[in-house]
């Protein structure tokens, strides 16, 4: 709001100063031509008295009807000019109300209008990025909720039409997809927690022995890696920073369970360094084939790179983009480095995380 009554206040200025130079300019140019007219009719013409009055006043008419279509112009142009932005940001809010997005507003060279136009423009693209993000996670869930949904309709359906009978196993059936359910929803909810920051509010940050958590979560999957990993080099610097401990823990946790999941090889690295300013934590395995090109898209919401990697996992496709906006919200950052098959998942915590 200050920043809209700026803008404002400096239009309404801008707009001061041009009317008051177009009327300098419009009296300058009548009084200089009238002075100049009159001069050439006494001395080149030898008029004087009421011929010269007469003369001096059709002038007078002409230059004015003249300098005034001259300084309209250059006021309608100016003004058209200056008040553009304002009008296209105006279309722009209608539409944005009637709940369509705009396309972006040509940015002014220079002026107060620029900055004015800029951010507008941005919070159009944040809307934009909101409302896909928003229409394609509602196509997510209803892909993840399908499947079971399915099973249990037509389990349900057959115990009802007598095609089948129940018994345990058909009841553990339909209770294992119904708990499939429960997962997605809470996944859903965990991670809505995290992009809005409802975590700093009930779980406030404080001094936390990372690389105790690291080591912790590391012994709560202590068997399943032993079953599948033959060599193990883990290597964790101490360290303390300021951040949520629930959820760094959760963090380590999908990415470790994303590894087994999906692991192909004998071999897991850990390493946890302190790195100028950072502290870096990194998981290198062998696992199923990820197409470089394709890498950063495993942070996404629900995303497979291939069909068959969801033949393992019992979560939603969510684990690792929890763990993404958990690191975000530590003002950290995370990334997959592969060659295809050789994949280390890398984790940067800043020392003043907040």
């Amino acid at each position: 709001m200050q920043h809209l009554k700026k803008y404002t206040s400096l239009l309404l200025s801008k707009l001061i100063a041009i009317n008051t130079l177009i009327i300098l300019l419009v009296i300058l140019l009548a009084a200089l031509t009238l002075k100049d007219y009159a001069c050439y009719l006494v001395n080149g013409k030898n008029i004087t008295g009421a011929e010269l009055v007469h003369s001096l006043n059709i002038f007078l008419v002409i230059t004015s009807a003249i300098s005034l279509f001259t300084a309209g112009m250059i006021h309608f142009l100016s003004v058209k000019k200056i008040v553009k932005p304002i009008k296209d940001i105006s279309y722009a809010t209608k539409e944005i109300k009637e709940g369509h997005i705009p396309p972006l507003i040509e940015i002014p060279a220079s002026g107060e209008l620029k900055e004015l136009t800029t951010n507008f423009n941005n919070m159009v693209v944040t809307l934009s990025t909101i409302q896909n993000q928003r229409e394609n996670m509602l196509k997510d869930i209803a892909h993840e909720l399908r499947t079971p949904l399915t099973n249990i309709n037509g389990y349900l359906e057959a115990l009802q039409n007598g095609v089948i009978d129940g018994n345990p196993k058909i009841f553990g059936s339909l209770l294992e997809e119904s708990q499939r359910i429960t997962r997605i929803v809470e996944l859903i909810s965990e991670l809505n927690s995290w992009e809005k920051g409802i975590y700093f509010l009930e779980k406030p940050f404080t001094k936390v022995n990372v690389s105790n958590t690291l080591k912790e979560t590391l012994i709560a999957f202590q068997l399943k890696l032993e079953e599948q990993f033959h060599k193990k080099q883990i290597d964790i610097d101490p360290i303390f920073l300021n951040g949520n401990q629930d959820g760094l823990r959760q963090a380590f946790t999908n990415i470790l369970q994303n590894i087994i999941d999906y692991n192909t090889g004998n071999d897991l690295w850990i390493e946890a360094k302190r790195i100028n300013k950072d502290y870096v934590i990194s998981f290198t395995h062998t696992g199923e084939y990820i197409a470089p090109d394709k890498q950063e898209f495993i942070f996404d919401r629900f995303y497979r790179m291939e069909e068959s990697r969801s033949r393992k996992a019992e979560g939603a496709g969510l684990g690792l983009t929890i763990t993404k906006r958990i690191v975000e919200a530590h003002n950290g950052e995370i990334w997959l480095k592969t060659n295809g098959n050789r994949h280390t998942f890398y984790i940067r915590l800043p020392f003043q995380s907040s």
